[in-house]
């Protein structure tokens, strides 16, 4: 099985959807997804991602599924003197990695700068979703680990969120979370592919085959965008 993790197009968070640019963005990746072969859609329930699900849906004519777990987590903003309302998802890595004895799966979340904030207990909630929601497709979370119950060769898009989107690929791929989120960044409109590899008859473990492809941009001649990026523009 294919799991497409996709973050929504350029968003209009104002108005709840996305931008005249996020609509391009939105039609060239339903032409890629189309020649990808996609055979099922979830989507987050907030209008930016389900705008941008919209082309890949009709152009495929597969009626989506909305997951109201895959909606953006909560900023669970973060306050000091040197930081100023930020979310917990975009701190700098200067701070994150300031104490990296934390960087653990074991306890990422005494990190002191987010240790206040709950993240650990956004985490699990999205932990349980997750496995409820891969056990359907028929993978059964055992430890680090998914048990095979049924074998499957389905490519499964999810229209989702940045913040969300490198919370949940930190679980799939038993990553420390905070350590996940100051090293990676999903771009607008990108898709990250990760495949439950079967080396065994009994075991699927998943493993990131493409981070952040925004190859359908360049082919149809449309740049990228970067919402989201708190430095270094290009």
């Amino acid at each position: 099985m294919r799991l497409y993790i996709i973050r929504h197009a350029e968003p209009d968070y104002k108005n709840h959807t996305i931008t005249e640019y996020g609509h391009e963005q939105a039609k060239a990746l339903a032409r890629k997804l189309d020649k990808e072969g996609i055979t099922k859609i979830y989507c987050s329930p907030l209008g930016r991602a389900i705008d941008t699900m919209k082309y890949t849906a009709d152009l495929m004519k597969i009626k989506p599924e909305i997951l109201e777990w895959t909606q953006e987590i909560p900023r669970m903003p973060i306050t000091n003197d040197n930081i100023e309302d930020c979310p917990a998802w975009n701190l700098p890595g200067e701070v994150i990695f300031e104490e990296s004895s934390y960087l653990t799966l074991e306890d990422w979340h005494n990190l002191p700068i987010i240790k206040d904030v709950k993240a650990r207990e956004k985490f699990t909630e999205i932990q349980e979703e997750s496995d409820m929601f891969l056990k359907q497709l028929g993978y059964e979370r055992v430890g680090n680990k998914y048990r095979i119950l049924n074998s499957n060769t389905e490519k499964v898009a999810v229209f989702c969120h940045g913040g969300f989107g490198r919370t949940w690929i930190a679980h799939l791929l038993n990553i420390p979370l905070p350590m996940f989120w100051a090293s990676f960044f999903i771009k607008t409109s990108s898709v990250t592919t990760i495949l439950f590899e079967e080396r065994s008859e009994e075991w699927a473990v998943p493993r990131c085959i493409g981070f952040g492809d925004t190859s359908h941009l360049y082919e149809a001649g449309v740049e990228c965008s970067f919402t989201g990026l708190a430095g270094n523009f290009y």
